[in-house]
């Protein structure tokens, strides 16, 4: 029997050989996926414990220190935007010339970009010292709270230079596939955090401002062990590459506008939320323990994330692009099952967690009513953000910043806005808007994933 001059059993046989090696594609892309994923998860576990343990001693002090570290740390994730920027435009170059370099190429990148990392941590501690109090006086949060949040604001700046260090240098391990060499030193600058923390608030003079310098001391510890690995790396003459630099700025730039949008968006959430008549200081604590709850449904996301861009990266470095592709989908699935499981845990443990953070009813009252509605979305942040990763490593972080500032600008901010100050509906209405805005988003971001005109992004040098 014949089809179209092709024999019917030389069909099925073809067509068998494209099953098996399809199939052994997948479980080589999930066993890669998994080998980066679980070490990264393990990492963003560890900083997500040290901001639970953060939350958990700020609201043992009081419900004016929890809200006053709940908008703080917004301000510092803005001051450290450019230093994950960088690492994202590293992470795509690095993860490319890792399998395709032949050269003195890698050296070069690395150093570039340890140089590039050290420059902006510098200047960007210094603006932070000058204007965090500045900065305070002119938001529009309860006044009680801004000679809180000042001096926290100000040592987080003072340990900026070594935290971009940290994140480079993280960035840099994990490109070149030694992410468990990162996670030894992540856990001892989560154990060296936390316990700090505790010694310093409440055995100190220094009170609750100890949180915010226990972190200081603990990222200068930790860039320094990851200087002297990721010294290590590099073979050959350390110089500079103003090609190289210009290129991960050209990536890093947009991931670092994503950001900005990112945090800008919470803090208008954040002071559309001071406007509410009534309990204002307590939804903002809530809001704080919430998010910080929540981030521990977005530990596997980001791994995941983290793991696809250092996947994608290093296929296409080896010009294999419909594998880079289906590595990246195959990322995705493997996440949010995960997310999923952990969503349903937190669903069913809410009442219980809530009140460990803090002590005050309305706050916990508040937490477990943000949970129940923010975990809805939460399979559909994971498989955007996965998928999203796969497109940063192939350097189309560009498409990435346009989707997410559609998805938080031209939705969440707006509605939120309309919703409490002009109809009045109240915080619920806020929340249920925020997964609103994440089911936008990953349609977004499946369009553009499914479309691959990412795959013929221009190459990295």
């Amino acid at each position: 029997m014949s089809t179209g001059g092709i024999d019917y059993f030389e069909l099925r046989v073809h067509m068998s050989i494209r099953e098996r090696l399809w199939n052994t594609d997948v479980k080589l892309f999930a066993s890669e996926s998994w080998s980066v994923s679980w070490p990264m998860t393990l990492i963003m576990f560890f900083e997500f414990l040290t901001g639970l343990a953060d939350i958990y001693i700020a609201g043992r002090v009081g419900k004016e220190i929890q809200a006053s570290y709940g908008f703080i740390i917004q301000v510092y994730f803005v001051l450290i935007i450019v230093g994950n920027a960088l690492t994202v435009g590293s992470v795509s170059v690095i993860s490319r010339l890792f399998t395709g370099d032949t050269g003195n190429g890698l050296t070069e990148a690395i150093y570039s970009t340890l140089i590039l990392a050290a420059v902006a941590g510098c200047s960007l501690g210094c603006i932070g010292i000058l204007l965090t109090g500045s900065i305070i006086n002119i938001v529009n949060i309860p006044s009680e709270l801004k000679p809180l949040a000042t001096p926290l604001g100000q040592i987080y700046a003072a340990g900026l230079f070594f935290h971009y260090i940290l994140i480079q240098t993280n960035g840099v391990l994990r490109a070149c596939k030694k992410v468990k060499s990162s996670l030894k030193t992540m856990a001892f600058v989560s154990f060296c955090n936390i316990g700090l923390a505790f010694f310093l608030v409440f055995e100190t003079s220094l009170g609750y401002r100890g949180i915010a310098l226990a972190t200081a001391i603990s990222v200068c510890a930790g860039s320094l062990v990851n200087t002297y690995k990721v010294w290590g790396l590099m073979d050959g003459a350390k110089r500079f590459s103003r090609a190289i630099a210009k290129r991960v700025i050209s990536i890093g730039w947009p991931s670092g506008l994503t950001q900005i949008l990112w945090q800008a968006q919470s803090m208008a959430i954040f002071l559309i939320l001071s406007s509410l008549p009534g309990n204002g200081v307590e939804i903002l604590a809530a809001l704080s323990a919430g998010l910080r709850i929540e981030s521990a449904i977005f530990l596997p996301a980001f791994a995941f994330n983290m793991a696809n861009a250092v996947i994608v990266g290093n296929l296409l470095g080896a010009n294999m692009k419909d594998k880079a592709f289906r590595g990246g989908a195959v990322t995705a699935l493997l996440g949010v099952p995960i997310v999923m499981f952990l969503t349903v845990v937190v669903i069913f443990n809410a009442r219980w967690i809530a009140p460990f953070l803090s002590n005050n009813d309305i706050v916990v009252t508040e937490t477990v009513r943000y949970l129940y509605i923010a975990m809805l979305s939460e399979p559909f942040m994971a498989w955007a953000v996965i998928l999203g990763g796969g497109l940063i490593g192939a350097g189309d972080t560009r498409g990435v910043m346009v989707l997410m500032g559609i998805s938080l600008w031209l939705v969440r901010v707006p509605l939120c806005y309309a919703f409490v100050a002009i109809f009045g509906f109240g915080v619920t209405s806020v929340w249920w808007t925020m997964n609103l805005s994440q089911f936008v988003m990953a349609s977004l971001i499946t369009k553009r994933y499914f479309g691959r005109r990412w795959l013929t992004a221009k190459p990295v040098v």
